[in-house]
């Protein structure tokens, strides 16, 4: 079992991708699928970004056994307001600043749902908690 954890500071775009990096760099030491590893590297990243320009700062958890990778991402307020409405393509809350920085285009959410085996998203003015399961047994259908 491989568990470690991440700060993730909000508005940070030059530590923005951190964890990511480091989960991959962690994925490349194991024998894992190579598509695999790139959903993952890829959901992580999504999320990283998101936890940055939309909170007020969290962390990231990232476990790994025989059968499976969970990555969680906590962060503190102000929430998703309308998840249904996050989870549309496109769709973003993200600032000017945000946008200038590269980031903020509305596809993350979707990017995420459509690559991980498990997506589980809850949120409220508190924070947001997502939940993203990957299967190292494969079963993952490319056209789902």
């Amino acid at each position: 079992m491989v568990a470690k954890e991440y700060q993730i500071i909000a508005k940070n775009y030059e530590l923005a991708g951190r964890a990511s990096s480091d989960i991959k760099k962690t994925l490349k030491n194991t024998n894992i699928d190579r598509n695999l590893m790139k959903r993952v590297c890829s959901a992580s990243y999504e999320a990283e970004i998101n936890v940055v320009i939309h909170s007020f700062g969290g962390f990231a958890t990232f476990q790994m056994d025989e059968t499976k990778i969970i990555l969680n991402f906590i962060d503190d307020g102000p929430g998703i307001k309308d998840i249904e409405l996050a989870m549309t393509e496109g769709y973003s809350t993200a600032t000017e600043l945000d946008h200038s920085n590269g980031f903020g285009a509305g596809m993350g959410l979707p990017n995420i749902k459509r690559i991980a085996d498990v997506m589980d998203l809850r949120s409220d003015h508190y924070g947001t908690h997502l939940k993203i399961i990957f299967y190292l047994g494969g079963g993952f259908n490319e056209g789902q």
